[in-house]
């Protein structure tokens, strides 16, 4: 019997009532999304992402990942594993709508809800199982909701705190549950290799094989101190996780600091056209997001990344706070103009709106300037649209692709 087998067995035998965290983790989430309006990709390989020069994987099907591709990936080593998979540009806008309808999901359980992205959140429902019932109820009943209104599947991990919730939702793939007892926690963990414990990545795992350390209980039986000299504070943070230690209480639903965005070049651009399109392009995917999540911004920073790998940023506070893609935009130009001459070809450029605040708290002031009021009730019109019809094409004629034309 596996060990998710064997913690399935004892946990159909108990109530676990110390149990109360969840890690709900949505399968290849991009991927189902796309899926989930084009069902011709279902059981095919499919990679969300960009097909030129360094963009990197941002979803895989698990029949790509069959080949190796992984997320994080760049484009090219995917393309390379698996040749015949499907590329789907991604649409980050309608990723964000779908997000928003999950936490809403999570939030009718329990108040007590983490988000760590678009695609998982920790919940503690200590005060929700008198209502809904035990750990394991409670995690099938949203398996079962989100499958039913949203339309795709999610892995549920079940444990007494964040660390080994998360082990267990990342154990269950795709669509599973695994409740991972208290009493058990030890034992499983020790039954892992070192790498599955947060912040040990390849340079700390290669430290440790050095040590001659590859599994989760060989970290545990290792001297605090030994570890200490070999990866400084991390050393004790991981001896810490390999007894399943982790105190963290779920905070619930962070106040996002920002919302932006960023594209590297696939090669390395001095135009200044360019420059400005992406900036324009940034704008829309920043503003769109704004009013998505019912923010607005007082502050507005650009990023700027060269060839050599220096950065430089600057940022610009508003009188009064946005969420319009046109005036967003305007603001960035006047930063991206204010740096002057560029020393050398740029590979990144990013934008991100800063000091937000809610709807609810500040209503957005309407400009003296007609033509900023137009700017923003066209793009609410875009937003209707993208909602009603899926991803909107409505764009500004500078971002829309230009159709190749024939030399005679």
């Amino acid at each position: 019997m596996t060990n998710q087998e064997a913690a399935a067995a004892s946990a159909a035998r108990q109530d676990f009532r110390d149990c109360t965290i969840l890690h709900v983790d949505m399968d290849a989430f991009f991927v189902a999304v796309e899926q989930l309006e084009n069902p011709k990709l279902l059981n095919m390989p499919v990679i969300v992402g960009f097909p030129q020069g360094r963009s990197v994987v941002l979803s895989a099907s698990y029949e790509a990942r069959a080949f190796g591709v992984r997320s994080a990936m760049p484009m090219a080593a995917a393309m390379r594993l698996c040749p015949q998979a499907i590329i789907v540009e991604p649409r980050h806008q309608r990723y964000y709508e779908m997000s928003q309808v999950l936490m809403e999901l999570l939030s009718s359980i329990t108040d007590a809800v983490e988000p760590l992205s678009v695609d998982e959140a920790f919940l503690d429902i200590a005060g929700a199982m008198r209502r809904l019932g035990g750990p394991l109820e409670i995690a099938q009943l949203i398996r079962r909701r989100v499958k039913a209104e949203l339309g795709v599947t999610a892995s549920v991990g079940v444990a007494a705190n964040k660390f080994v919730a998360k082990i267990a939702s990342a154990r269950c793939k795709p669509d599973g549950l695994l409740l991972i007892p208290q009493e058990d926690t030890v034992a499983y963990l020790h039954s892992l290799p070192a790498r599955a414990l947060w912040g040990v990545g390849a340079k700390t795992m290669e430290v440790l094989s050095g040590l001659g350390i590859h599994s989760v209980e060989q970290i545990a039986r290792t001297p605090v101190a030994v570890l200490r000299r070999a990866l400084g504070a991390t050393g004790e943070h991981v001896h810490r996780l390999a007894w399943g230690i982790d105190p963290r209480p779920v905070t619930p639903v962070r106040v996002e600091k920002s919302i932006g965005a960023e594209e590297t070049f696939a090669v390395d651009t001095a135009d200044e056209a360019s420059l400005r399109r992406e900036l324009l392009r940034l704008s829309h995917r920043t503003g769109g997001r704004l009013r998505t999540s019912g923010y607005v911004s007082r502050t507005i920073a650009i990023k700027l990344r060269y060839a050599d790998f220096s950065t430089i940023s600057r940022s610009r506070t508003l009188a009064v706070p946005v969420d319009s893609a046109q005036l967003i935009y305007q603001t960035a130009l006047q930063l991206l103009t204010g740096l002057g001459e560029r020393p050398m070809a740029v590979r990144l450029i990013g934008l991100r709106a800063e000091s937000l605040e809610t709807t609810a708290q500040t209503p957005v002031q309407l400009s003296l300037e007609r033509r900023d009021d137009n700017w923003r009730s066209a793009e609410i019109v875009i937003d209707q649209v993208g909602e009603k019809f899926g991803a909107s094409q409505v764009l500004p004629a500078r971002l829309l692709k230009k159709k190749p034309t024939e030399e005679g």
